[in-house]
Order: structure tokens, then C-alpha cells, then sequence
């Protein structure tokens, strides 16, 4: 038996967020619109039957966390190192247009990936591998909603691998900062009931 939902959150709004530069690895906090979106997603979960949250160890999901009323008198709360961002190699810290100028042509992480740097980056099909055992753990659970706190790319590849879909087919569902989504089911089959749905 499945959890009544899955619902996702994307964190609140950071300096990089905002500036549209890819946050993989680098730990960046919440600014003050992302403290106050995280604030206003708390009424989303007040009245939820919640039997299971799961974050990112980043400190921008763990706040958001926190601030949505996610972590307080909750059955069980726990950080997943699965739900990190996409590991975007040479790329962290830069933007698509960045990139784009440097290569000569457009470039897209969804389609064309990206390059070891500091860290050694991820294909969209090794984060889709990391957002399976996610929805595996989540699927689990019975008894409650299962709440997930992550970030824009992780969840977008995360939504399209419960639609059975190419984990590519993440580029199609974009998910704005400080905002939450539901996945449920629809005569046993995955389907998405919201997306991408601001704070009251």
C-alpha cells in the first residue's frame, strides 16, 4: 500500500536561485524571501497526515524545513544524502547563459550534460537512479503523507521518474523556489495531482 501522497518541496529562494546560477554541491543559506516563502508553506502541511520527512543535508532544504513547521512534532524526520541537488562538475556556480557564451552555442544541462570540475558531475541518469531509491523508500511507507525537502533539479528529474518518464522529461516541468507539489496516484497508476504551487 502506498503513502496517501508524496509531497514535494523545493527550498526557498537563495542568492544563487535568484541569479539562476546551478547550486549543486555549494552550501548556501536562505535569504530573507526564501525564509518567508518557507514560513508560508507551513499552512500546506498543518492539517496533513504526515507519517515521514525526508531533506537534503543542505542547509537551504534543513531551513526550509524548519521553517514550514516540517521538523516539530513530526512521527519521523530524516536527511537523505539521496536528495541532494544534481552534481553539476565544472559547471557549479554558473548560469545557462554562462555557459552558453563560453561553448559558442546553446547549452542545456538537461541535454548536453555537464563536466568534471571541482567535483566529478553527474549524468541525469545517475540523479535519476539516486531519485528512484528516493521514491522507493517514500513508497514504502503507509499511514501518511511522505514529505520530501530537495532542490529544483533534483525534483523535476524526481517527478518525471514517477511518471515513468525519461529523466530528461525533467526540463518540462519547471519548479520555482519556495514552492511544493503533490504526487499521487490515479486508479493505481502515478500520476501529478499539483506543481509548482506558491505559499498562501
Amino acid at each position: 500500500m502506498s503513502p496517501v501522497s508524496i509531497l514535494v518541496v523545493r527550498h526557498g529562494q537563495t542568492t544563487w536561485s535568484l541569479s539562476g546560477q546551478h547550486t549543486g554541491s555549494t552550501d548556501i543559506p536562505l535569504t530573507a524571501a526564501g525564509e518567508a516563502q518557507a514560513r508560508g508553506l507551513a499552512p500546506v502541511f498543518a492539517d496533513r497526515d504526515v507519517a515521514l520527512v525526508l531533506t537534503s543535508p543542505r542547509e537551504r532544504a534543513r531551513r526550509t524545513a524548519e521553517l514550514a513547521g516540517l521538523t516539530a512534532d513530526r512521527t519521523q524526520v530524516d536527511v537523505d544524502d539521496r536528495l541532494v541537488e544534481w552534481d553539476y562538475g565544472g559547471y557549479e556556480g554558473r548560469t545557462t547563459a554562462d555557459v552558453s557564451q563560453e561553448l559558442g552555442r546553446a547549452w542545456s544541462v538537461w541535454h548536453d550534460g555537464v563536466v568534471p570540475g571541482d567535483t566529478p558531475g553527474e549524468t541525469v541518469f545517475a540523479v535519476a537512479k539516486r531519485a528512484r531509491g528516493v521514491l522507493d523508500r517514500a513508497s514504502a511507507v503507509t499511514g501518511g503523507d511522505v514529505v520530501l525537502v530537495a532542490h529544483g533539479h533534483f525534483l523535476r528529474i524526481l517527478l518525471a521518474t514517477w511518471l515513468g518518464l525519461s529523466p530528461t522529461a525533467g526540463a518540462l516541468f519547471a519548479l520555482e523556489a519556495g514552492t511544493w507539489g503533490e504526487l499521487g496516484h490515479e486508479h493505481d497508476r502515478p500520476v501529478l495531482v499539483r506543481w509548482s504551487v506558491p505559499p498562501a
